[in-house]
Parts: C-alpha cells; structure tokens; sequence
C-alpha cells in the first residue's frame, strides 16, 4: 500500500485533491488507519484515478464523473465517450480559433484605417465570365459564416473537375447575393465558380452543378488582398473607404477572384472586385 502523499506522486495529481475525491466518495482509501486517520491507497486504485482525471480534463463536472463510474463502463465504452468528448472540445477550440482570428482582423482593421496605399486599388471593367458553380448559403456576410460554406462548395467542385477530366480555364471566382424571397437581411447566396470552356456541359459535372455566365461589370473598384480570407476584413474595408472618398457608390458584393491558393492560406492572393453605380 501507498501513503497518501506517495499514491499522489505516483498518480501525479496534489494530496489536497485526493482528499477533494475522497470526500466526494469518487476516490476513497483502500484503508485509513483507525487510529491516526492516514489514508493508504492501492497501485490498483491508480486505474480509477485515471478515469477520473480524464474525464475532468475533457470537461465532465465531477457530479458528471461520478456518474459514469458508478455504471462500471468498461475501457471500450470509456474510450469512445472520451473520443466523443474529444471531439467536441476540438470543435469548440476551432470555433474559438475562428473567432480570436476575427477578432484580430477587426484590431487590424482599426489600426490601419485611413493608412492603406489608395494606388492599391485600381478602377477596371470585369469581362463576363463563363462558370461552372455550385452554390451554398451562409447565415452571413461574415467571413466565419462564409468560410465554412464556400470552402467545401470549391472543394467539391474541384473534386468533379478531376473526375471529369475537366481543366478550368482561369482561376475561381467566388460570388455573392441575397438570398430572394426569404425577407432575410443576413443570409446569404454564395456561388463558388470554375471558368470553363465553351463545349464543357453541367452533365459532365455531375447533378447540382450550373453552367452560368457571370455578366460583365462596367466599373469595378478592384484591391489585392494577400492571406486567408478570414483576415479579409482590413481589405475589404479599406476598399469600402476609397469608394466613398472618390465619390462612388458600390453596386453589390464584392466578387473574389482566386489568384494564388497554396496549402498555407497565408500564401493566398485573391483581388477583391466591387462594382460600382454608373455614374449621374
């Protein structure tokens, strides 16, 4: 048998917290002396203690915990809850992930206002463009509501390229529009598309795809960004501040035209292209 204080360090965890389990019955001695109250502890108890500080790490309350060991799960059952729960701390760790990525670009886009080279940004026409798309809808405008939809949406059809034989003729461009007839002011219409050439059907691409033609753009207020697009922001306000300054009013989304997209999404080089309002 151990003593509290070896049982501890060999458990790795504080004398302070095995008396916390034992008052809380999760982990009792396997004998106290009844003359001095010193607790001992068995090596076999080591697999209990296990138990309990994986589960607690994964975020069970300790109420929680004594549950689960008072139905004697066997190791397989336990392992699967810890893979479930393991899954949903790294889904909420992304989530957070996105969001602190979010909250970076709103600081940057604050630090850097009124600073951004204007010769940035050019004024050009956009000639219409034959696509092959897919289409999604995001809950927003914001980029962690787009990211997610339009990612998979050029995934896939990237996928349907090579299963096809299909080479794009240019690069993608993603599209945006209000979702009609919903009375929604937030979501969203995203249209993930590949340039293709003229014989290229949608059959060849398999059910859900459309052959469209994005409409050529008479004016477009146009700026490089370089990085993922979850860091769009600071560009795209930027863009915002000129088109006000100079005195033109946009006419929709901006259109995202993929110039680079290496693995590392802080390689990625996409030109922002906003149209504008003719003019009065």
């Amino acid at each position: 048998m151990f003593t509290i204080g070896d049982f501890a360090k060999h458990g790795r965890v504080s004398v302070r917290m095995l008396r916390h389990y034992d008052a809380l019955g999760l982990l009792r001695p396997a004998r106290v002396d009844p003359f001095t109250g010193y607790r001992f502890y068995e090596a076999g108890q080591l697999a209990r203690l296990n138990r309990v500080i994986a589960l607690k790490e994964l975020g069970f309350s300790l109420d929680q915990v004594g549950t689960i060991l008072a139905e004697r799960v066997d190791a397989e059952e336990l392992r699967g809850m810890l893979r479930l729960r393991q899954a949903e701390l790294e889904t909420a760790m992304a989530a957070a992930a996105a969001r602190l990525v979010q909250v970076e670009a709103r600081l940057r886009t604050i630090e850097s206002e009124g600073t951004m080279p204007t010769d940035d940004i050019v004024v050009k026409s956009l000639p219409p463009v034959r696509l092959a798309e897919l289409t999604g809808t995001a809950g927003s405008y914001e980029p962690q509501d787009i990211g997610p939809v339009i990612g998979p949406l050029f995934e896939e059809l990237c996928r349907r390229f090579e299963d096809a034989g299909i080479t794009p003729t240019g690069p993608g461009t993603a599209s945006y529009e209000d979702v009609p007839g919903t009375g929604s002011v937030s979501a969203v219409l995203v249209h993930a598309g590949l340039p293709v050439a003229a014989p290229v059907r949608a059959e060849d691409l398999g059910g859900e795809v459309r052959i469209v033609t994005l409409p050529a753009v008479e004016r477009a207020a146009t700026v490089v960004h370089r990085g993922s697009m979850d860091g769009v922001l600071p560009t795209s306000q930027a863009l915002a501040r000129w088109i006000d300054a100079h005195g033109h009013r946009s006419a929709g989304y901006a259109r995202e035209l993929t110039l680079a997209c290496p693995e590392d999404p802080a390689q990625w080089v996409t030109e922002l292209q906003e149209p504008l309002a003719a003019m009065p």
